[in-house]
């Protein structure tokens, strides 16, 4: 087993080496990697329903679609993530307890009582501090997992809270339960860069064969590629997202202001505006204008300022406009 520190903390480049490993590299594989501030949404997840998007865009959280299904997380620089790939038998392959022992089993020698529970979580005390899930690829399987030592719940609950009713879709919905960070169960502290080597002391004392291995320039260039071509674009990110209708209203200088969308993979394939406002030269325009565009903030605000949006909207501008589609 090829056991890997991976000190880019970039969400897109990693989420990249996590199918990269995957499909590229032949051995099994761990992997120790950490996320600069982001959201890491399921595959099979409507992106902007499991976010805070003022939230996001206010603290430069990025927003990466995985591989793998389940709910969306927070990741920051105090959460330590776990990769494993092994090939094997597809009926065995899918096997939480097995990926998640060694993690227990760190974390009890430290003296916290960790337990794996449900179907893919560990928590201490009831409280979850690791989410896991898993993609299969011919006979081998992607397994990964969040391990919360010190990050900031402030930012887990503000960037991944959102308003029920602005989104109606088919999508899997995350289920919000109570977190904890490993850190403040330890009697005796330790940073989270000690907990990381304990941990992969510990698996390449476990497994056979395992060692250290470090990503070539040629790995390095063949994730880049990856990265950019695939995870860091809109269409995997929000693109990939199934059908939904969006409705937003806000207050503005104008008054009030209501967006209906109804979005299909991205695009925006019809748009109503209502509201008490007043228009010198009606809606319809605008209306049209958004259709067939990404529901994406950069393309709408060039469409849109392209119009003489005062005559449309009295006292109400773009930013306006904006604020009710997100």
């Amino acid at each position: 087993m090829l056991c890997i520190y991976h000190e880019s903390t970039d969400p897109y480049f990693n989420i990249a080496t996590d199918e990269y490993i995957l499909k590229h590299i032949q051995e099994d594989c761990f992997m120790l990697w950490r996320n600069d501030n982001a959201i890491i949404v399921g595959k099979f997840q409507n992106t902007l329903s499991e976010i805070n998007y003022e939230y996001v865009k206010e603290h430069n959280i990025s927003v990466v679609r995985r591989l793998s299904g389940g709910g969306a997380v927070y990741h920051d620089l105090g959460n330590l993530n776990f990769s494993f790939t092994e090939s094997g038998k597809d009926t065995n392959l899918s096997d939480f307890e097995k990926f998640t022992r060694p993690i227990i089993e760190v974390i009890r020698s430290l003296g916290v009582d960790a337990r794996f529970e449900g179907k893919n979580d560990l928590v201490i005390d009831g409280r979850k501090f690791s989410g896991n899930a898993a993609h299969i690829y011919n006979n081998k399987i992607l397994h990964h997992g969040t391990i919360l030592f010190a990050s900031e719940m402030r930012n887990i609950s503000e960037a991944l809270r959102i308003n029920p009713v602005k989104y109606i879709d088919k999508a899997v919905k995350s289920v919000p339960k109570r977190v904890t960070n490993i850190s403040e169960h330890l009697k005796n502290p330790i940073t989270l860069e000690e907990f990381a080597k304990k941990l992969m002391d510990h698996v390449l004392s476990t497994y056979p064969n395992a060692r250290l291995y470090e990503f070539t320039e040629e790995d390095k260039k063949k994730i880049q590629k990856l990265r950019d071509e695939k995870y860091a674009t809109y269409d995997w990110n929000f693109g990939k997202s199934p059908e939904y209708n969006f409705k937003k209203a806000v207050r503005t200088g104008g008054g009030l202001l209501e967006m209906n969308l109804e979005v299909k993979n991205g695009l925006i394939e019809k748009a109503k505006i209502f509201g008490d406002f007043f228009s010198e030269k009606g809606i319809e325009d605008i209306e049209n204008a958004l259709t067939n565009v990404h529901h994406e903030e950069k393309n709408l605000r060039e469409i849109l300022s392209k119009f003489p949006i005062e005559k449309h909207f009295r006292n109400i501008n773009v930013d306006d406009l904006i604020a009710a589609m997100f």
